[in-house]
């Protein structure tokens, strides 16, 4: 994990742990398995890196599935489905609804490394300034506090920062993302493992168990 994705993981520096959506999945795949959890923290940009260096046995936190991606390991079954729109400050909202409307000189767009967010950016930004900031906690107040215009995130991130920062910064249309990806649980080229993460998806979803979490951190 990250640590730096919320609602999906962050990384509490004063007690050393781990809160968020898939810390909570996390937590009853180990009960279910019968194993404890030992959380190793990576960042964006060492996040393939550290994966194909067998650091882990599976990678949860908002990951997305991408082709790079698929090609080192195996995905289980997606747990959802979103896509890329703007964060900006509430009073802009209506200037940054389409690529066009950003991508003009004068915007200034941050991102934060080595993650989807900033392949996307520099997929479809050539025109306005792309600033690439470090921290993905402390991003979203250079938006509220004037220092860049917006940033281009998932869409789940994008209403979490919107009820963190209520009448400061707003999403913009996320119900209408720009593109469309599928977020899952990245795994080493485990097939067992695979089966079972995947059936226990799919008992999560029935019984409700993944309602009940994904209640508590996105609703």
């Amino acid at each position: 994990m990250t640590g730096d994705y919320a609602p999906f993981t962050a990384f509490d520096s004063a007690t050393s742990t781990f809160r968020g959506f898939d810390v909570d999945m996390a937590d009853g795949l180990a009960r279910t398995l019968g194993v404890r959890v030992e959380y190793v923290r990576t960042t964006w940009p060492k996040l393939t890196q550290d994966f194909t260096a067998d650091r882990f046995d599976i990678a949860m936190g908002g990951i997305s599935i991408t082709p790079e991606r698929q090609s080192k390991g195996l995905f289980s079954t997606p747990i959802m489905q979103e896509g890329k729109t703007p964060v900006a400050r509430c009073k802009d909202v209506n200037k940054y609804e389409t690529l066009t409307d950003i991508d003009r000189p004068g915007t200034r767009v941050i991102v934060n490394p080595g993650g989807t967010n900033e392949q996307f950016a520099r997929a479809h930004i050539k025109n306005a300034e792309i600033t690439i900031y470090p921290d993905n906690v402390g991003i979203f107040n250079e938006i509220a506090d004037g220092r860049a215009d917006l940033m281009i995130t998932d869409a789940s991130e994008t209403r979490y920062q919107q009820k963190l920062h209520p009448g400061v910064l707003c999403a913009v249309h996320p119900d209408q993302p720009f593109d469309h990806a599928q977020k899952a649980y990245w795994l080493q080229r485990d097939a067992a493992l695979k089966a079972f993460v995947d059936n226990w998806i799919a008992k999560a979803n029935k019984d409700g168990r993944f309602a009940k979490i994904y209640a508590a951190w996105f609703e």
